[in-house]
């Protein structure tokens, strides 16, 4: 493996010079890489086509073939794959010309061993960086929480997903929305030898199915109206790192049968495009559904639960784990007083021990939003029971059940609020209500929830 490279590289070489190609493979293997080599254009549009590759060693002449020509193909076939263009001519202007039409870099024949080395070294860490750039910006809406517990049952929960992290097995995590599903997923892939490639995380509610297909596998360009360019998808942007499922329950139906047959063999296709490509992914998925029911209603298949389910992990509720409350209420104060620029530093006695009688039925996601909401209005050093959006009717909010001495308006009410309070979105909540957005928002208004 090559210095200050934990990720090792897959690397694709391209030329027609058979010991120019075992004289590359013997440097770059030697370093912990993983090369594989073509001495056609044939063989080297079909490989990227079907296998992931990191960078690719692409020579300017291949016979009859350019390969300064094949480089719109290959941005094509493997949009995130680094070239670099390798040649016998040192021309500027023919390097100008190959770094405009997609190239990352140009290497003259014959170069040293360590020029190869360098250069290889130099894309994959420029790679590194933009699969990283790009989980920042998917993933900038969740704030990192750190995960520590004075809670018995909170404290198995981790040392479980301390054990689980080393391995390469499934992970199925389940509990409550706003527990910390997605939070324990990322020390998860955190924690595993995986943990320098990126984990991409696919947010199932959100998508139907063919965006979903697109949104996972990626999509040929021209495939269907819009597609103006190919697109890798998750499965190639976390190559090597884990997939993290949130709200797996919600993955849909129709599409339920590739996503096993991923899982099981790592093949998939992109759409629009007929090649079968392989990919190494982890598999961490999360929901709040129960999965045994919905296999039993037909709406979730039941080798799909086995094959997620190899480990599974329940978070406790926030309402089960009273001890934690305080620490979790004051790293919020400190993380949104930080962010905001702004005067709070605590909590005083009377707040706590508000939030110590709240239900909490949106869990560490709802505190989170209290919290935030209370650091912006509030002007002192110490947030006071007045900042804060709860009170010790809405404890109400979570013993609500059928029987209790409520009308049937009232009921609806509550269950109403505990749902918008447990969902990431509106449309989120309507889902689970089972009504469509335009009614959910009228019963708000209705209600003044």
């Amino acid at each position: 493996m090559a210095r200050g490279l934990p990720l090792k590289g897959r690397i694709l070489a391209i030329d027609d010079d058979r010991r120019l190609l075992e004289n590359f493979s013997l440097c770059l293997e030697q370093e912990g890489h993983r090369v594989t080599v073509a001495d056609n254009l044939a063989d080297g549009f079909r490989l990227p086509a079907t296998l992931p590759f990191h960078v690719c060693l692409l020579d300017r002449s291949l016979g009859s073939d350019s390969g300064l020509e094949a480089l719109p193909k290959f941005r094509e076939l493997a949009p995130q794959m680094r070239v670099i263009m390798v040649t016998a001519h040192g021309g500027v202007s023919e390097a100008v010309q190959a770094i405009s039409d997609g190239a990352c870099d140009y290497l003259v024949k014959p170069c040293s061993p360590e020029q190869l080395r360098i250069a290889v070294a130099r894309q994959l860490d420029t790679r590194r960086m933009l699969d990283r750039l790009d989980s920042y910006e998917r993933d900038s809406s969740t704030p990192e929480i750190r995960m520590t517990s004075k809670n018995e049952a909170m404290n198995r929960v981790l040392q479980i997903a301390a054990q689980v992290a080393p391995t390469d097995a499934n992970v199925l995590l389940l509990g409550e929305s706003g527990t910390g599903k997605g939070v324990l997923a990322s020390m998860i892939h955190a924690a595993s030898p995986r943990a320098q490639a990126p984990m991409a995380t696919v947010n199932c509610p959100s998508l139907s199915a063919e965006l979903m297909e697109s949104e996972l596998f990626g999509h040929a360009k021209g495939s269907f109206t819009g597609a103006t360019q190919s697109t890798a998808g998750r499965v190639s942007h976390a190559e090597g790192g884990s997939l993290f499922f949130d709200e797996i329950g919600d993955f849909p139906l129709a599409l339920q049968p590739k996503l096993l047959r991923f899982i099981q063999d790592k093949l998939y296709e992109r759409v629009g495009d007929p090649n079968t490509r392989k990919a190494d992914n982890r598999i961490i998925a999360a929901t709040n559904h129960d999965l045994g029911a919905m296999v039993e209603k037909g709406t979730f298949r039941v080798d799909l639960l086995y094959r997620l389910n190899v480990i599974t992990i329940t978070l406790p509720p926030l309402r089960d784990r009273p001890e934690d409350i305080e620490d979790l209420a004051r790293g919020f104060v400190k993380r949104y007083a930080l962010s905001y620029r702004l005067p709070a530093r605590g909590l005083t006695a009377a707040a706590l021990t508000l939030m110590k009688q709240y239900r909490w039925p949106g869990n560490i996601r709802e505190m989170q939003n209290v919290i935030e909401r209370a650091v912006i209005l509030c002007p002192n050093t110490e947030i006071g029971p007045e900042f804060l959006a709860i009170s010790r009717s809405a404890d109400t909010v979570a013993t609500v059940v059928p029987g209790a001495p409520f009308s049937l308006e009232e009921l609806e009410r509550l269950h109403i609020q505990s749902i918008l309070a447990a969902s990431d979105t509106l449309e989120a909540a309507a889902k689970t209500l089972g009504i469509d957005s335009s009614t959910l928002y009228r019963k708000r208004k209705a209600y003044g929830v």
